[in-house]
């Protein structure tokens, strides 16, 4: 039984790495031979139940496998050739197809173990063409600097702790090596913990690119897919690090300082991230038992339950109290609520799943129990 175990332990830690390393490939340049590509990926004992839920290119054709077999975006069989070149599919490159492949997993239910047909994509915008050299598309964010390092780290980039001791530090900075080129996000401290003089608060400043000895690279010059995969990293930095993020910040902070800071966060326009899940929930929510409790709105979903109405927002997961717009606070793990038992088209979005779990909850108010959400309605 020991054994049994460590190898199930084995197995799962070896899934999570591999799952990874196919997602690190959508923003670099690889491509196999069908025989590389079947033995390393397709027919691999493994990495087979990851690659089968992918979307790749055979010879330029986009294809998954469905049922017994690979298929195009319109259910035709695709048998590929020997010599044919076989590349990992991003939605950028193929930004029309993007609808029909999202059609296509739900016609097989497939979950893809990574966000791919349900990718955020980060165009160069007029302001980014204007500067240049750089991009302030998420500057002036306040974010947590253990969360940033967590983040950054199973990201991929590279990043030393700041302290507040007057030394100078290096940026976090992404490695590019198939474009020759290197990622780097202004960061600077704004409080330390005091104790150790790490910072606990950091702001964002600039994103911008290198190449060899700090020679910077115009934005327009950076691959379209190079550059959608950066920002989305730096998207999700802000995100999930950001202090907007965290329910326990409501009040704003030290001394309330970030407290309109955490609101337009918390309830502002969505961001790439928060688009997404909104057009998702909008598949899943009419298979819910609650659909004819829930409404989506531009940023909101609505749920009425009994004693309220209820806001709950497509990017954060906060909640607010209708009319009053009165804030209500539940952690995840007080809402207990079970996961949704219903099919979701990727893995990996656990505020997704959050927030139909709150939905579930707070349709149905008049039975929650736990006294710190009671206190609240």
């Amino acid at each position: 039984m020991k054994e049994l175990k460590a190898t199930v332990a084995d197995v799962a830690a070896t899934l999570v790495a591999t799952r990874d390393r196919l997602e690190g490939l959508l923003r670099r340049d690889r491509s196999w031979t069908v025989e590389q590509w079947l033995e390393r990926f397709l027919d691999h004992p493994l990495a087979r139940t990851l690659a089968r839920r992918l979307v790749w290119t055979v010879d330029g054709v986009a294809c998954c496998w469905a049922g017994e077999a690979l298929q195009t975006v319109d259910d035709t069989v695709v048998e590929p050739a020997d010599e044919a070149t076989v590349r990992l599919w991003h939605p950028v490159l193929d930004p029309d197809a993007v609808g029909p492949w999202r059609d296509f997993l739900t016609r097989h239910g497939i979950t893809q173990p990574f966000k791919q047909a349900h990718r955020e994509q980060y165009l160069l915008t007029d302001a980014e063409r204007a500067t240049g050299m750089y991009s302030n598309r998420f500057a002036a964010h306040i974010v947590r600097q253990h969360r940033l390092n967590a983040l950054l780290s199973r990201r991929g980039w590279s990043y030393v702790q700041h302290r507040n001791d007057g030394a100078s530090y290096d940026l976090p900075w992404l490695a590019l090596p198939d474009w020759g080129l290197r990622a780097e996000l202004g960061v600077a401290g704004i409080e330390d913990r005091g104790d150790d003089l790490v910072f606990d608060t950091m702001g964002t400043d600039q994103l911008f690119f290198i190449r060899g000895e700090r020679l910077p690279v115009p934005l327009a010059e950076v691959p379209p897919v190079v550059l959608s995969e950066v920002m989305r990293d730096v998207d999700l930095f802000v995100a999930a690090a950001g202090v907007g993020a965290d329910p326990n910040w409501y009040d704003g902070g030290p001394q309330g300082r970030y407290r309109d800071y955490w609101a337009q966060s918390s309830f502002g326009e969505l961001t790439p991230t928060g688009r997404t899940r909104r057009d998702v929930l909008a598949d899943l929510i009419p298979r819910l038992a609650i659909a004819d409790r829930c409404t989506l709105t531009d940023r909101f979903l609505e749920v009425r339950g009994d004693l309220h109405t209820y806001r709950i927002h497509c990017g954060s997961g906060n909640i607010l109290i209708a009319p009053d717009e009165r804030y209500l606070c539940i952690i995840p793990d007080s809402a207990k609520a079970k996961e949704p038992e219903m099919y979701l088209p990727f893995e990996g979005d656990s505020r997704l799943a959050e927030i139909i779990s709150k939905a579930l909850l707070l349709a149905a108010d008049k039975k929650i129990k736990d006294p710190v959400i009671l206190r609240q309605l």
